[in-house]
């Protein structure tokens, strides 16, 4: 009788497994039904998903001047991330920068000297449609570069240059992102 009893229930936790195993599989079928032409779609995905890709698109972005050593390192990076350093084609939109500097002071020693600093460049930008001058879209990007003060002087000015380098190429990279997302979604 008891015997009979543990067979009954096996069967019916066996049951529930493939019934709970069914609708998983249902639930997937669903869910990936949905990433047809007008669900999912990657980003830097063929021209064969309907429209150009991204990066075609994101080459008909021209970006202005930016005053400074820094702005003109934001400004080739960028184009160099959307081009791949490629040929430019006529632009659609025009990409507008605005960068503030500064520099922060963070480990200090007992004689007052700074040990260390961080390079600040805050960038705040507007890309605007060309056809009719219309901002698109506007934002502001932040980056932070640390670096380490030593008593050459030579040292402390590669130092900084390497980290405002480093400040301008996470920006770009950072605006190339954003504004990748916007065109790869604009009719």
């Amino acid at each position: 009788m008891i015997e009979a009893r543990r067979n009954e229930l096996d069967g019916r936790k066996g049951t529930r497994t493939w019934r709970a195993l069914g609708g998983v599989v249902v639930l997937g079928g669903l869910l990936l039904g949905g990433c047809g032409d007008a669900g999912f779609r990657p980003m830097y995905g063929g021209a064969a998903i309907g429209g150009a890709a991204a990066s075609e698109k994101l080459a008909q972005v021209d970006i202005s001047t930016i005053p400074g050593r820094v702005g003109q390192q934001l400004r080739n990076e960028f184009i160099y991330q959307s081009t791949g350093g490629g040929a430019r084609a006529e632009p659609v939109y025009r990409l507008e920068v605005a960068v503030r500097e500064a520099v922060t002071s963070t480990l200090i020693d007992q004689t007052g000297d700074a040990r260390g600093q961080v390079y600040n460049l805050d960038a705040s930008f507007k890309l605007v449609r060309i056809a009719d001058s219309q901002v698109v879209m506007e934002g502001k990007s932040y980056s932070r570069a640390a670096f380490d003060r030593f008593s050459s002087i030579y040292s402390n000015v590669r130092a900084r240059e390497e980290a405002e380098t480093r400040a301008a190429k996470t920006i770009a990279e950072e605006l190339r992102t954003r504004i990748s997302a916007y065109v790869a979604t604009a009719a």
